[in-house]
């Protein structure tokens, strides 16, 4: 796993260039009325991002589907787009399924598998990633895939790939900045609860972040977001005490109004804990800032595993529900 999070510079390269290899043909004239993305897990990280970074950029409403079922409005004006690094996810093959019934236009994301037969079957646009590796580790393929999709589909603008290149000079660039971090927050959570914390447009940051301790780290964590947050969860601190270990992420594109919310909130939670730790973005866009979390959190995430005597890369308990379900 620490080979695969060191490489991830290069994989955004790579993706780079095998979107601008791939070719993708949609109707001449088609307009999209709106956009889902199907994707599970590490799979499906990419277009929460998508769904918040673009938002208000996006020509068209942009849904992240995590389930089985899609949504009733999905038509022959929808542009479904199932991401499965290995292909096989079921909760995204039967939400295809239920796409190509209501005569959706449908472009498949995924190293092989069913995802894969299906698409060349029917001749769905179709991109092939890299496989053999944990889709945790894949962010970079996927994410980018996602954009020259919907740049393709004239749902972002045609250009939009190309503000991605400075990803990877970012990470090179603050590569020992982002280790140091890394190390404290894998400290900061040892044998704590943890509990991330961020503004709603950076909350792919908190959910990755949830993922990878979760996954890597065999770690409980949960996650909120700012304001949301201020409505409910802020209350429960009332139960809170120096077991837990806060996170804030704190992007630089965070609104005013929730950058005071984010203080006051720690105001509050420090009555109840002195374990709390602000990590500041970089970069000069909301991308290339995600980029830079993710970073911090892979890293993280893996001298976690270490602190906790675990295998990053073992996920038995995943297998053995996905072996259950087979039998039923």
């Amino acid at each position: 796993m620490d080979k695969l999070i060191a490489q991830f510079p290069k994989q955004i390269a790579d993706a780079i260039s095998i979107a601008q290899k791939v070719s993708l043909s949609f109707p001449t004239g088609e307009v999209f009325e709106h956009v889902v993305i199907c994707g599970m897990g590490g799979s499906g990280i990419g277009g929460k991002m998508i769904s918040r970074i673009y938002a208000c950029e996006a020509k068209t409403p942009i849904v992240l589907v995590q389930d089985y079922t899609i949504p009733c409005f999905v038509n022959n004006k929808t542009l479904v787009v199932a991401s499965s690094y290995s292909g096989t996810t079921e909760e995204t093959l039967a939400a295809i399924k239920m796409a190509e019934e209501r005569g959706a236009t449908i472009v498949g994301i995924s190293s092989g598998g069913d995802l894969m037969k299906l698409c060349e079957e029917k001749g769905y646009n179709f991109i092939r990633l890299p496989s053999g590796n944990p889709p945790r580790s894949m962010v970079a393929f996927s994410f980018i895939q996602l954009i020259h999709i919907l740049s393709k589909a004239k749902v972002l603008e045609e250009n939009s790939i190309e503000a991605l290149s400075g990803c990877r000079a970012l990470l090179n660039a603050e590569l020992m900045t982002i280790k140091k971090e890394a190390k404290a927050l894998a400290s900061h959570l040892y044998q704590k609860q943890g509990v991330i914390y961020s503004d709603t447009d950076s909350e792919a940051v908190a959910i990755r972040a949830r993922q990878q301790f979760n996954e890597n780290s065999k770690q409980l964590v949960w996650h909120h977001v700012v304001p949301e947050m201020n409505h409910n969860e802020l209350v429960g601190w009332a139960g809170g005490s120096n077991h837990f270990a806060v996170v804030f992420f704190e992007s630089q594109f965070v609104l005013d109004r929730n950058k005071k919310r984010m203080a006051i909130s720690m105001e509050i939670i420090k009555n109840k804990t002195p374990h709390i730790l602000t990590i500041k973005g970089k970069g000069k866009s909301l991308v290339e800032e995600h980029f830079y979390f993710f970073h911090i959190i892979d890293w993280a995430s893996v001298f976690l595993s270490e602190m906790n005597e675990c295998d990053p890369v073992e996920v038995n308990v995943i297998d053995y529900l996905k072996g259950s379900l087979k039998k039923v």
